[in-house]
């Protein structure tokens, strides 16, 4: 036991011991001897520089922003900046104001604009800097970075809302249509409770999202049944979309020269024609929609006529691989700069929807036709393009491993978005 008034207390845990120690009052401790040690040390000199702080911030752009309201947020009081991003040409780029980008600025001490970052809405950099003689202003192209984005979706309503509902940009669910044409209609074919899934490209500068890429994978079950396109580059560049097993998921073929519109007249031998006022043949299906909607060429091919003709009005007609040729009548105006003989690719622009010609309203006639014999295009089997050669099938497989891991990654955190750096 402790004696003297003097105590000690021990506690001991498992494995680990805590001492705690006091001293009681009035107790006499042995005197500690010391040392005393002199050095004389240099003193360091002092070298006063003039030097002005710099400041970077970052302001996003805010829905009524002007310039002024901008760089006031900032902090700059400068006059003179604020005359040359009025006057000079150069700067204009800086007026692009939309609400959530980021603007970098630079001030110094006295409130004075040091340089000015800003991405423009073509998503070069505007920089802004002061020299001796003045202001000057440079665009730049950034680097981008670009990152692999997971995304699922549900249909309740439309497509469009369950883009909308899961975060995907509109141009990403155009693009899973397109990759999916040749086995679905997407105006006809998608209901309630089918869902899909998407792999794709997210393009990001300075860590702000710049837009999207390329599809990689894509999935969607339709009525119960899956459809899968993988994008795979052969050996000599060519890229396309491609099933599991290396089927084209892209028909040489298009289903619908527009994106999405509704059949207002399909393909018969006998429709009263709302002008004329008689019975007649009605050799093609009409597409209504807008006037101004892109018109597409369904497969590549080459014109062999694009001008006004008849009760067609502003037209184009294309010739195919083989016997097959489509014509895209009752155009408000062609495409810039088509001609005869030029070539253009399945997917392009080659006219907008109007309604010159025999048409009581905006609408796309379309005609596809074989040896220059007019069919259904709704009821037809359309060719397909090409299957993976059975050469290149084993790497075709094997550059696809990994977009098939991410498919069914994306498929089992249904409702979460996922974005990975490449």
């Amino acid at each position: 036991m402790p004696t003297g008034g003097q105590w000690l207390l021990l506690a001991v845990f498992g494995l680990t011991t805590v001492a705690a120690f006091g001293i009681a009052p009035d107790t006499v401790l042995d005197t500690v001897p010391t040392t005393r040690v002199e050095r004389v040390l240099p003193v360091p000199q002092i070298v006063a520089e003039d030097v002005d702080a710099v400041y970077w911030r970052e302001e996003r752009v805010q829905r009524g922003d002007t310039i002024g309201s901008l760089l006031a947020r900032a902090g700059v009081e400068d006059p003179a900046a604020m005359g040359y991003l009025r006057s000079a040409p150069e700067a204009r780029p800086i007026y692009q104001l939309r609400p959530g980008r980021p603007v970098h600025v630079a001030v110094d001490d006295a409130g004075d604009l040091v340089a000015l970052r800003f991405r423009t809405t073509g998503n070069d950099e505007l920089v802004i800097e002061r020299g001796d003689d003045g202001f000057r202003a440079a665009r730049n192209v950034p680097v981008e970075e670009v990152r692999t984005t997971l995304r699922t979706g549900e249909i309740r309503s439309s497509l469009f809302g369950a883009a909308d509902a899961a975060g995907i940009p509109d141009q990403v669910i155009i693009a899973l249509a397109d990759v999916f044409a040749a086995d679905i209609d997407f105006y006809h074919d998608v209901r309630k409770g089918d869902r899909f899934a998407v792999v794709y490209e997210t393009r990001f500068i300075d860590g702000e999202p710049a837009g999207t890429g390329r599809i990689l994978a894509a999935e969607f079950i339709n009525g119960g049944k899956t459809y899968r396109a993988f994008q795979w580059r052969d050996e000599a560049g060519d890229v396309g979309y491609f099933s599991d097993e290396g089927q084209a998921s892209k028909s040489a073929f298009l289903r619908s020269p527009l994106e999405f519109s509704r059949v207002t007249s399909g393909f018969t031998m006998a429709r009263f024609h709302p002008l004329l006022r008689t019975w007649r043949e009605h050799k093609g299906v009409d597409y209504a929609a807008p006037t101004g909607t892109p018109v597409r060429a369904t497969a590549d091919g080459t014109v062999t006529f694009a001008g006004w003709q008849n009760g067609y009005g502003n037209v184009v007609f294309i010739r195919h691989q083989g016997a097959y040729s489509t014509v895209y009548g009752h155009l408000s105006k062609l495409a810039a700069n088509l001609k005869v003989a030029d070539k253009v690719g399945q997917g392009d622009t080659i006219g907008y929807v109007g309604m010159t010609g025999w048409a009581t309203g905006p609408h796309l006639h379309y005609e596809f036709r074989i040896a220059d014999q007019p069919h259904d295009p709704l009821a037809l089997d359309l060719p397909t393009a090409a299957p993976v050669t059975p050469e290149r099938y084993a790497a075709f497989k094997e550059g696809i491993a990994p977009l098939v891991d991410s498919l069914a990654l994306a498929r089992s955190l249904a409702g979460t978005a996922l974005a990975a750096r490449e």
